[in-house]
Protein backbone atom coordinates (compact mmCIF):
# COMPACT_ATOMS: atom_id res chain seq x y z
CA UNK A 1 0.00 0.00 0.00
CA UNK A 2 1.43 3.77 -0.74
CA UNK A 3 -0.76 6.39 0.52
CA UNK A 4 -0.24 9.06 -2.77
CA UNK A 5 0.44 13.02 -2.28
CA UNK A 6 -2.47 13.34 -5.39
CA UNK A 7 -5.73 12.39 -5.95
CA UNK A 8 -8.32 12.75 -8.27
CA UNK A 9 -11.50 11.36 -6.59
CA UNK A 10 -14.16 10.89 -9.51
CA UNK A 11 -17.75 10.17 -8.61
CA UNK A 12 -20.12 8.99 -11.79
CA UNK A 13 -23.46 9.82 -10.74
CA UNK A 14 -22.07 12.74 -8.77
CA UNK A 15 -25.81 14.49 -8.29
CA UNK A 16 -27.52 11.79 -6.96
CA UNK A 17 -28.58 10.89 -3.49
CA UNK A 18 -25.45 8.58 -2.45
CA UNK A 19 -23.19 11.22 -3.56
CA UNK A 20 -24.63 14.41 -1.40
CA UNK A 21 -25.62 12.29 1.33
CA UNK A 22 -22.91 10.18 2.08
CA UNK A 23 -19.92 10.51 -0.53
CA UNK A 24 -19.37 14.28 0.20
CA UNK A 25 -19.72 14.16 3.81
CA UNK A 26 -17.39 11.23 4.28
CA UNK A 27 -14.84 13.38 2.19
CA UNK A 28 -15.35 16.24 4.05
CA UNK A 29 -14.22 14.56 7.69
CA UNK A 30 -11.28 13.59 5.91
CA UNK A 31 -10.32 16.67 4.92
CA UNK A 32 -11.66 18.09 8.35
CA UNK A 33 -9.10 15.62 9.62
CA UNK A 34 -6.09 16.56 7.93
CA UNK A 35 -6.46 13.04 6.00
CA UNK A 36 -7.13 13.13 2.50
CA UNK A 37 -3.87 13.52 0.39
CA UNK A 38 -2.66 17.21 0.06
CA UNK A 39 -3.23 17.22 -3.72
CA UNK A 40 -6.97 16.06 -4.16
CA UNK A 41 -9.35 17.21 -6.53
CA UNK A 42 -13.12 16.08 -5.85
CA UNK A 43 -14.38 15.29 -9.49
CA UNK A 44 -18.48 15.16 -9.79
CA UNK A 45 -19.39 13.52 -13.13
CA UNK A 46 -23.40 13.39 -14.07
CA UNK A 47 -25.66 14.22 -17.20
CA UNK A 48 -27.40 17.77 -15.16
CA UNK A 49 -25.97 20.40 -16.95
CA UNK A 50 -23.92 22.34 -14.31
CA UNK A 51 -21.12 24.37 -13.85
CA UNK A 52 -18.47 24.04 -10.86
CA UNK A 53 -20.61 26.67 -9.25
CA UNK A 54 -23.58 25.25 -9.66
CA UNK A 55 -22.32 22.23 -8.23
CA UNK A 56 -20.66 23.47 -5.45
CA UNK A 57 -23.85 25.11 -4.34
CA UNK A 58 -25.60 21.89 -4.24
CA UNK A 59 -22.68 20.50 -2.38
CA UNK A 60 -22.44 23.24 0.17
CA UNK A 61 -26.33 22.63 1.04
CA UNK A 62 -25.76 18.61 1.33
CA UNK A 63 -23.35 19.44 3.85
CA UNK A 64 -25.17 21.86 5.71
CA UNK A 65 -27.91 18.84 5.51
CA UNK A 66 -25.94 15.91 6.52
CA UNK A 67 -22.92 16.69 8.50
CA UNK A 68 -23.57 17.18 12.24
CA UNK A 69 -23.96 20.73 13.72
CA UNK A 70 -20.93 20.23 16.07
CA UNK A 71 -18.66 19.35 12.84
CA UNK A 72 -19.68 22.60 10.89
CA UNK A 73 -16.90 24.53 10.18
CA UNK A 74 -17.62 26.57 7.37
CA UNK A 75 -13.66 27.40 6.57
CA UNK A 76 -13.11 23.45 6.30
CA UNK A 77 -16.56 23.20 4.04
CA UNK A 78 -15.04 26.10 1.95
CA UNK A 79 -11.44 24.27 1.60
CA UNK A 80 -13.40 21.14 0.43
CA UNK A 81 -15.22 22.57 -1.92
CA UNK A 82 -12.43 25.09 -3.75
CA UNK A 83 -11.43 21.20 -4.24
CA UNK A 84 -14.50 20.10 -6.27
CA UNK A 85 -15.29 20.60 -9.68
CA UNK A 86 -18.06 19.44 -12.29
CA UNK A 87 -18.35 17.75 -15.26
CA UNK A 88 -21.21 17.15 -17.60
CA UNK A 89 -21.02 13.73 -19.05
CA UNK A 90 -23.94 11.45 -20.74
CA UNK A 91 -21.99 8.27 -20.04
CA UNK A 92 -23.59 6.16 -22.82
CA UNK A 93 -22.25 9.02 -25.24
CA UNK A 94 -18.60 8.62 -26.34
CA UNK A 95 -18.55 11.90 -27.45
CA UNK A 96 -19.63 13.63 -24.45
CA UNK A 97 -16.38 12.37 -22.75
CA UNK A 98 -13.58 14.75 -23.72
CA UNK A 99 -13.99 17.30 -20.92
CA UNK A 100 -13.64 15.00 -18.17
CA UNK A 101 -10.71 13.62 -20.01
CA UNK A 102 -9.65 16.95 -20.26
CA UNK A 103 -10.00 17.70 -16.72
CA UNK A 104 -8.52 14.55 -15.58
CA UNK A 105 -5.20 15.68 -17.85
CA UNK A 106 -5.21 19.27 -16.53
CA UNK A 107 -3.48 18.65 -13.40
CA UNK A 108 0.64 19.19 -12.68
CA UNK A 109 2.06 15.78 -12.68
CA UNK A 110 -1.51 13.70 -14.11
CA UNK A 111 0.26 10.68 -14.50
CA UNK A 112 1.51 10.57 -11.10
CA UNK A 113 -2.22 11.04 -9.83
CA UNK A 114 -4.31 8.07 -8.29
CA UNK A 115 -7.51 8.31 -9.75
CA UNK A 116 -10.28 6.71 -7.83
CA UNK A 117 -13.61 6.44 -10.41
CA UNK A 118 -16.55 5.78 -8.13
CA UNK A 119 -19.88 4.55 -10.42
CA UNK A 120 -22.65 5.21 -7.95
CA UNK A 121 -24.41 4.35 -10.82
CA UNK A 122 -26.85 1.49 -11.92
CA UNK A 123 -25.18 -1.72 -12.56
CA UNK A 124 -26.12 -1.14 -16.44
CA UNK A 125 -23.73 1.77 -16.34
CA UNK A 126 -21.16 -0.09 -15.17
CA UNK A 127 -20.22 -1.10 -19.07
CA UNK A 128 -20.14 1.91 -20.52
CA UNK A 129 -17.94 3.72 -18.28
CA UNK A 130 -15.38 1.16 -18.01
CA UNK A 131 -15.04 1.11 -21.39
CA UNK A 132 -14.57 4.34 -21.65
CA UNK A 133 -12.39 5.04 -18.92
CA UNK A 134 -10.36 1.89 -20.68
CA UNK A 135 -10.08 2.82 -24.36
CA UNK A 136 -8.83 5.87 -23.41
CA UNK A 137 -6.37 5.02 -21.11
CA UNK A 138 -7.71 5.69 -17.53
CA UNK A 139 -8.06 2.30 -16.44
CA UNK A 140 -4.35 1.63 -15.98
CA UNK A 141 -2.93 1.20 -12.05
CA UNK A 142 -2.83 2.95 -10.40
CA UNK A 143 -6.35 3.74 -11.54
CA UNK A 144 -8.91 1.96 -8.92
CA UNK A 145 -12.71 1.64 -9.51
CA UNK A 146 -15.49 1.45 -6.60
CA UNK A 147 -18.61 -0.24 -7.23
CA UNK A 148 -21.57 -0.66 -5.10
CA UNK A 149 -24.01 -3.27 -4.68
CA UNK A 150 -26.18 -4.75 -6.43
CA UNK A 151 -23.20 -6.42 -8.09
CA UNK A 152 -25.92 -8.58 -10.25
CA UNK A 153 -29.25 -9.77 -9.20
CA UNK A 154 -28.49 -13.63 -9.69
CA UNK A 155 -25.20 -15.20 -10.67
CA UNK A 156 -24.96 -15.29 -14.17
CA UNK A 157 -25.62 -11.61 -13.79
CA UNK A 158 -23.09 -11.19 -11.53
CA UNK A 159 -20.55 -13.07 -13.35
CA UNK A 160 -21.70 -10.49 -16.16
CA UNK A 161 -20.55 -7.36 -14.13
CA UNK A 162 -17.80 -8.75 -12.84
CA UNK A 163 -16.55 -9.61 -16.65
CA UNK A 164 -17.40 -6.21 -17.73
CA UNK A 165 -15.22 -4.72 -15.26
CA UNK A 166 -12.22 -6.89 -15.42
CA UNK A 167 -12.53 -6.54 -19.00
CA UNK A 168 -10.79 -3.14 -18.18
CA UNK A 169 -10.04 -3.22 -14.50
CA UNK A 170 -7.26 -5.74 -13.28
CA UNK A 171 -8.92 -7.31 -9.78
CA UNK A 172 -6.43 -5.61 -7.81
CA UNK A 173 -8.04 -2.57 -8.91
CA UNK A 174 -11.58 -3.46 -7.86
CA UNK A 175 -13.00 -2.44 -4.69
CA UNK A 176 -16.49 -3.47 -4.36
CA UNK A 177 -18.04 -1.70 -1.84
CA UNK A 178 -19.97 -2.90 1.21
CA UNK A 179 -20.41 -0.12 3.86
CA UNK A 180 -21.23 -2.45 6.71
CA UNK A 181 -17.76 -3.85 6.35
CA UNK A 182 -16.49 0.22 7.16
CA UNK A 183 -18.56 0.33 10.77
CA UNK A 184 -16.41 0.79 13.70
CA UNK A 185 -18.47 -2.21 15.22
CA UNK A 186 -17.77 -4.83 12.62
CA UNK A 187 -14.12 -3.55 12.64
CA UNK A 188 -13.62 -4.40 16.24
CA UNK A 189 -15.41 -7.54 15.80
CA UNK A 190 -12.11 -8.49 14.03
CA UNK A 191 -10.39 -6.58 16.52
CA UNK A 192 -12.29 -8.51 19.82
CA UNK A 193 -11.94 -12.42 18.20
CA UNK A 194 -8.46 -11.89 17.28
CA UNK A 195 -6.85 -9.40 20.04
CA UNK A 196 -7.89 -10.86 23.19
CA UNK A 197 -7.19 -14.63 24.30
CA UNK A 198 -10.06 -15.32 26.54
CA UNK A 199 -12.43 -15.88 23.34
CA UNK A 200 -10.86 -18.35 21.25
CA UNK A 201 -10.32 -21.69 22.94
CA UNK A 202 -14.32 -20.59 23.16
CA UNK A 203 -14.97 -19.92 19.41
CA UNK A 204 -16.37 -23.11 18.36
CA UNK A 205 -19.00 -25.79 18.72
CA UNK A 206 -17.69 -26.78 22.12
CA UNK A 207 -18.74 -23.94 23.83
CA UNK A 208 -21.45 -22.08 21.43
CA UNK A 209 -24.87 -22.92 21.27
CA UNK A 210 -25.89 -20.86 17.92
CA UNK A 211 -25.43 -17.79 16.77
CA UNK A 212 -27.83 -15.09 15.64
CA UNK A 213 -27.58 -12.14 12.98
CA UNK A 214 -29.86 -9.37 12.99
CA UNK A 215 -30.62 -6.10 10.80
CA UNK A 216 -33.72 -4.39 11.45
CA UNK A 217 -35.01 -1.21 10.30
CA UNK A 218 -38.64 0.70 10.89
CA UNK A 219 -38.30 2.42 7.08
CA UNK A 220 -40.52 1.59 4.47
CA UNK A 221 -38.95 1.15 1.05
CA UNK A 222 -39.17 5.18 0.71
CA UNK A 223 -37.62 6.75 -2.61
CA UNK A 224 -36.41 3.42 -3.41
CA UNK A 225 -39.56 1.24 -3.83
CA UNK A 226 -39.28 0.41 -7.53
CA UNK A 227 -35.42 -0.73 -7.26
CA UNK A 228 -36.54 -2.86 -3.91
CA UNK A 229 -39.28 -4.56 -6.02
CA UNK A 230 -36.78 -5.88 -8.36
CA UNK A 231 -34.36 -7.04 -5.45
CA UNK A 232 -36.16 -7.86 -2.13
CA UNK A 233 -34.93 -8.88 1.38
CA UNK A 234 -32.90 -11.42 -0.07
CA UNK A 235 -31.32 -9.78 -2.78
CA UNK A 236 -30.76 -6.17 -0.95
CA UNK A 237 -29.36 -7.40 2.10
CA UNK A 238 -28.72 -11.22 2.78
CA UNK A 239 -26.68 -11.53 0.17
CA UNK A 240 -24.07 -9.04 0.75
CA UNK A 241 -24.46 -7.28 4.10
CA UNK A 242 -25.46 -10.53 6.35
CA UNK A 243 -23.71 -13.16 4.74
CA UNK A 244 -20.82 -10.67 5.49
CA UNK A 245 -21.01 -10.44 8.92
CA UNK A 246 -21.58 -14.33 9.39
CA UNK A 247 -18.52 -14.37 7.67
CA UNK A 248 -16.57 -12.21 10.13
CA UNK A 249 -17.90 -14.22 12.97
CA UNK A 250 -17.34 -17.50 11.71
CA UNK A 251 -13.67 -17.76 9.76
CA UNK A 252 -10.60 -18.74 10.81
CA UNK A 253 -7.33 -16.24 11.91
CA UNK A 254 -5.35 -14.73 9.34
CA UNK A 255 -2.25 -14.78 9.15
CA UNK A 256 -2.65 -10.94 8.98
CA UNK A 257 -5.31 -8.27 8.79
CA UNK A 258 -4.67 -5.21 6.25
CA UNK A 259 -0.97 -4.91 5.42
CA UNK A 260 -2.36 -5.07 1.15
CA UNK A 261 -2.43 -8.87 1.97
CA UNK A 262 -5.11 -11.59 1.01
CA UNK A 263 -5.81 -13.13 4.18
CA UNK A 264 -8.99 -11.84 5.45
CA UNK A 265 -10.30 -12.39 2.02
CA UNK A 266 -9.15 -15.68 1.68
CA UNK A 267 -10.83 -16.73 5.04
CA UNK A 268 -14.14 -15.27 4.20
CA UNK A 269 -14.36 -17.11 1.14
CA UNK A 270 -13.82 -20.31 2.97
CA UNK A 271 -16.73 -19.62 4.74
CA UNK A 272 -19.17 -18.90 2.06
CA UNK A 273 -17.79 -22.09 0.53
CA UNK A 274 -18.72 -24.00 3.65
CA UNK A 275 -22.24 -23.03 4.20
CA UNK A 276 -24.38 -25.92 4.34
CA UNK A 277 -26.39 -25.90 0.32
CA UNK A 278 -29.98 -25.10 0.42
CA UNK A 279 -32.31 -28.13 -1.38
CA UNK A 280 -35.75 -27.09 -1.84
CA UNK A 281 -37.27 -29.60 1.32
CA UNK A 282 -34.40 -26.90 3.43
CA UNK A 283 -35.85 -23.73 1.62
CA UNK A 284 -39.03 -24.74 2.49
CA UNK A 285 -38.52 -25.69 6.44
CA UNK A 286 -35.51 -23.21 7.04
CA UNK A 287 -36.30 -20.39 5.16
CA UNK A 288 -39.40 -17.32 5.91
CA UNK A 289 -40.67 -14.55 3.47
CA UNK A 290 -42.82 -11.82 4.78
CA UNK A 291 -44.11 -8.89 3.59
CA UNK A 292 -45.36 -6.06 6.24
CA UNK A 293 -48.82 -4.59 5.80
CA UNK A 294 -50.45 -1.44 6.94
CA UNK A 295 -49.41 -0.97 10.70
CA UNK A 296 -48.45 1.78 13.09
CA UNK A 297 -44.55 2.73 13.55
CA UNK A 298 -43.52 4.77 15.75
CA UNK A 299 -47.30 5.94 16.97
CA UNK A 300 -47.41 7.22 13.20
CA UNK A 301 -49.64 4.94 10.69
CA UNK A 302 -47.66 3.30 7.97
CA UNK A 303 -49.22 2.09 4.77
CA UNK A 304 -48.33 -1.76 3.78
CA UNK A 305 -45.87 -2.34 0.60
CA UNK A 306 -48.10 -3.11 -1.87
CA UNK A 307 -50.22 0.04 -0.87
CA UNK A 308 -46.85 2.58 -1.46
CA UNK A 309 -46.26 0.50 -4.07
CA UNK A 310 -48.94 1.16 -6.12
CA UNK A 311 -49.62 -2.62 -7.64
CA UNK A 312 -49.57 -6.27 -6.58
CA UNK A 313 -46.37 -7.83 -5.81
CA UNK A 314 -44.24 -10.83 -4.96
CA UNK A 315 -41.35 -8.99 -3.43
CA UNK A 316 -40.60 -10.08 -0.11
CA UNK A 317 -39.55 -6.87 2.65
CA UNK A 318 -38.45 -9.66 5.40
CA UNK A 319 -36.40 -12.85 5.48
CA UNK A 320 -35.37 -14.75 8.03
CA UNK A 321 -33.30 -17.93 7.59
CA UNK A 322 -31.71 -20.91 9.30
CA UNK A 323 -28.03 -22.47 8.41
CA UNK A 324 -24.92 -23.81 9.57
CA UNK A 325 -21.18 -23.46 8.21
CA UNK A 326 -20.01 -27.20 7.96
CA UNK A 327 -16.41 -27.47 9.15
CA UNK A 328 -14.24 -28.54 12.22
CA UNK A 329 -15.11 -25.36 14.09
CA UNK A 330 -18.36 -24.86 13.26
CA UNK A 331 -20.02 -28.38 12.94
CA UNK A 332 -23.57 -28.77 14.14
CA UNK A 333 -23.90 -24.83 15.66
CA UNK A 334 -27.01 -23.10 13.48
CA UNK A 335 -26.63 -19.29 12.51
CA UNK A 336 -30.07 -17.95 12.28
CA UNK A 337 -30.37 -14.65 9.97
CA UNK A 338 -33.25 -11.99 10.03
CA UNK A 339 -33.69 -8.55 8.05
CA UNK A 340 -36.80 -6.72 7.51
CA UNK A 341 -38.93 -3.38 6.71
CA UNK A 342 -41.20 -1.47 8.94
CA UNK A 343 -39.99 -3.89 11.76
CA UNK A 344 -40.45 -2.35 15.90
CA UNK A 345 -36.91 -1.53 16.02
CA UNK A 346 -34.24 -0.19 14.03
CA UNK A 347 -31.04 -2.15 15.64
CA UNK A 348 -28.06 -4.27 13.40
CA UNK A 349 -26.49 -6.89 15.97
CA UNK A 350 -24.71 -10.16 16.08
CA UNK A 351 -25.51 -12.16 19.60
CA UNK A 352 -23.30 -15.34 19.85
CA UNK A 353 -24.82 -17.57 22.31
CA UNK A 354 -22.96 -19.78 24.31
CA UNK A 355 -24.14 -23.39 25.90
CA UNK A 356 -25.29 -23.98 29.37
CA UNK A 357 -23.03 -25.14 31.88
CA UNK A 358 -22.55 -28.32 31.73
CA UNK A 359 -23.79 -29.31 34.87
CA UNK A 360 -25.45 -26.85 37.87
CA UNK A 361 -24.08 -26.97 41.84
CA UNK A 362 -26.76 -24.38 42.58
CA UNK A 363 -29.80 -26.60 42.76
CA UNK A 364 -31.46 -25.28 45.68
CA UNK A 365 -31.13 -21.59 44.02
CA UNK A 366 -33.86 -18.99 43.71
CA UNK A 367 -34.16 -16.63 40.36
CA UNK A 368 -33.32 -17.22 36.89
CA UNK A 369 -30.63 -17.67 34.55
CA UNK A 370 -30.20 -17.26 30.73
CA UNK A 371 -27.27 -18.87 28.33
CA UNK A 372 -24.38 -16.74 28.35
CA UNK A 373 -24.25 -14.28 25.08
CA UNK A 374 -22.14 -11.77 23.35
CA UNK A 375 -23.92 -8.81 21.80
CA UNK A 376 -21.94 -7.30 19.18
CA UNK A 377 -23.94 -4.09 18.07
CA UNK A 378 -23.47 -2.70 14.99
CA UNK A 379 -26.11 0.31 15.18
CA UNK A 380 -27.93 2.58 16.47
CA UNK A 381 -25.56 3.04 19.62
CA UNK A 382 -22.29 1.12 18.43
CA UNK A 383 -20.63 -1.14 21.16
CA UNK A 384 -20.81 -4.86 23.21
CA UNK A 385 -22.25 -6.55 25.48
CA UNK A 386 -21.37 -9.13 27.91
CA UNK A 387 -24.45 -11.36 29.54
CA UNK A 388 -23.55 -13.05 32.61
CA UNK A 389 -25.50 -14.99 35.68
CA UNK A 390 -24.67 -12.99 38.58
CA UNK A 391 -25.79 -13.39 42.63
CA UNK A 392 -28.21 -10.85 44.01
CA UNK A 393 -27.30 -8.78 46.73
CA UNK A 394 -29.08 -10.18 50.07
CA UNK A 395 -28.05 -12.79 53.18
CA UNK A 396 -29.33 -16.42 52.84
CA UNK A 397 -28.87 -18.36 49.80
CA UNK A 398 -28.43 -18.10 46.25
CA UNK A 399 -30.61 -16.10 44.23
CA UNK A 400 -29.32 -15.66 40.62
CA UNK A 401 -30.07 -13.27 38.03
CA UNK A 402 -28.86 -12.26 34.63
CA UNK A 403 -26.65 -9.02 34.26
CA UNK A 404 -24.77 -7.35 31.63
CA UNK A 405 -21.53 -5.56 31.10
CA UNK A 406 -22.09 -2.42 28.82
CA UNK A 407 -19.34 -1.16 26.69
CA UNK A 408 -20.69 1.59 24.73
CA UNK A 409 -17.96 2.94 21.83
CA UNK A 410 -19.45 6.47 22.09
CA UNK A 411 -18.48 6.02 26.17
CA UNK A 412 -15.29 3.85 26.13
CA UNK A 413 -13.51 6.52 23.62
CA UNK A 414 -13.94 9.88 23.76
CA UNK A 415 -13.33 11.12 20.00
CA UNK A 416 -15.72 11.06 17.24
CA UNK A 417 -17.21 7.65 15.84
CA UNK A 418 -16.42 8.00 11.38
CA UNK A 419 -18.80 7.28 9.36
CA UNK A 420 -18.26 4.19 7.53
CA UNK A 421 -17.58 5.28 4.28
CA UNK A 422 -15.08 7.96 5.55
CA UNK A 423 -12.95 4.43 6.71
CA UNK A 424 -13.72 2.72 3.02
CA UNK A 425 -12.82 5.88 1.01
CA UNK A 426 -9.53 6.18 2.31
CA UNK A 427 -8.87 2.12 2.01
CA UNK A 428 -9.74 2.93 -1.60
CA UNK A 429 -7.18 5.57 -1.94
CA UNK A 430 -4.45 3.88 -0.06
CA UNK A 431 -4.97 0.51 -1.88
CA UNK A 432 -6.39 -1.56 1.12
CA UNK A 433 -8.30 -4.14 -0.04
CA UNK A 434 -9.43 -5.84 3.07
CA UNK A 435 -12.33 -4.58 3.81
CA UNK A 436 -13.60 -5.24 0.29
CA UNK A 437 -15.33 -7.80 -1.50
CA UNK A 438 -13.48 -10.21 -3.81
CA UNK A 439 -15.15 -11.27 -6.67
CA UNK A 440 -15.25 -15.14 -5.97
CA UNK A 441 -16.14 -14.06 -2.36
CA UNK A 442 -19.65 -12.70 -4.14
CA UNK A 443 -20.29 -15.24 -6.70
CA UNK A 444 -20.09 -17.80 -4.16
CA UNK A 445 -22.54 -15.50 -2.04
CA UNK A 446 -24.64 -15.74 -5.38
CA UNK A 447 -23.84 -19.64 -5.80
CA UNK A 448 -25.20 -20.31 -2.57
CA UNK A 449 -28.21 -17.71 -2.29
CA UNK A 450 -29.44 -18.52 -5.97
CA UNK A 451 -31.27 -22.11 -4.62
CA UNK A 452 -33.40 -20.27 -2.27
CA UNK A 453 -34.25 -17.46 -5.17
CA UNK A 454 -35.08 -20.02 -7.37
CA UNK A 455 -37.64 -22.34 -5.41
CA UNK A 456 -39.52 -19.21 -3.97
CA UNK A 457 -40.36 -18.59 -7.44
CA UNK A 458 -40.69 -21.90 -8.68
CA UNK A 459 -43.12 -22.43 -5.69
CA UNK A 460 -45.05 -18.71 -6.41
CA UNK A 461 -45.84 -18.82 -2.62
CA UNK A 462 -47.07 -14.94 -1.31
CA UNK A 463 -44.69 -14.12 1.60
CA UNK A 464 -46.14 -14.33 5.24
CA UNK A 465 -47.63 -10.92 6.28
CA UNK A 466 -46.56 -8.99 9.44
CA UNK A 467 -47.99 -5.46 10.22
CA UNK A 468 -45.48 -2.55 10.01
CA UNK A 469 -44.41 -1.91 13.59
CA UNK A 470 -43.87 -5.44 14.51
CA UNK A 471 -41.30 -8.02 15.27
CA UNK A 472 -41.71 -9.58 11.69
CA UNK A 473 -44.16 -12.71 10.64
CA UNK A 474 -45.12 -15.12 13.00
CA UNK A 475 -43.46 -18.22 10.79
CA UNK A 476 -40.25 -16.67 12.15
CA UNK A 477 -40.39 -16.96 15.64
CA UNK A 478 -41.56 -20.69 14.38
CA UNK A 479 -38.55 -21.02 12.85
CA UNK A 480 -36.06 -20.46 15.34
CA UNK A 481 -38.32 -21.96 18.17
CA UNK A 482 -39.06 -25.36 16.78
CA UNK A 483 -35.17 -25.49 17.85
CA UNK A 484 -35.71 -24.90 21.27
CA UNK A 485 -34.49 -21.17 20.86
CA UNK A 486 -35.59 -17.74 20.78
CA UNK A 487 -34.49 -14.58 19.65
CA UNK A 488 -32.60 -12.19 21.73
CA UNK A 489 -34.21 -8.55 22.17
CA UNK A 490 -31.55 -6.67 23.44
Amino acid sequence: MHFPEACDFVVFGGTGDLALRKLLPALYHCDLEGRLPVDTRVIAVSRSDLDDDGYRAEARAALAEHVAPEFQDLAAVERLLERVHYVTVDVQDSSSWQPLFDTLKDRENADEAVRVFYLSVAPSLFGPICHELGVNGFAEAPARVVVEKPIGTDLASAKAVNNTISEFFDESQIFRIDHYLGKESVQNLLVTRFANTFLEPLWNSHSIDHVQITVAETLGTGNRADYYDRSGAMRDMVQNHLLQLLCLVAMEPPIEIGGGREDVRDEKLKVLQALKPMTPADVDRDTVRGRYTSGWVGGKPAEGYVDELGHESMTETFVALRTEVQNWRWAGVPFYLRTGKRLDRRVSEIVVVFKNAPYDPFRQREGVTEPNRLTIRVQPEEGMQIHLNAKEPGPGGYRLKPVSLDLSYANAFDKRSPDAYERLLMDVIRGNMTLFMRRDEVEAAWAWCEPILKHWESAALTPKSYPAGSAGPTASFTLIERDGRSWQES
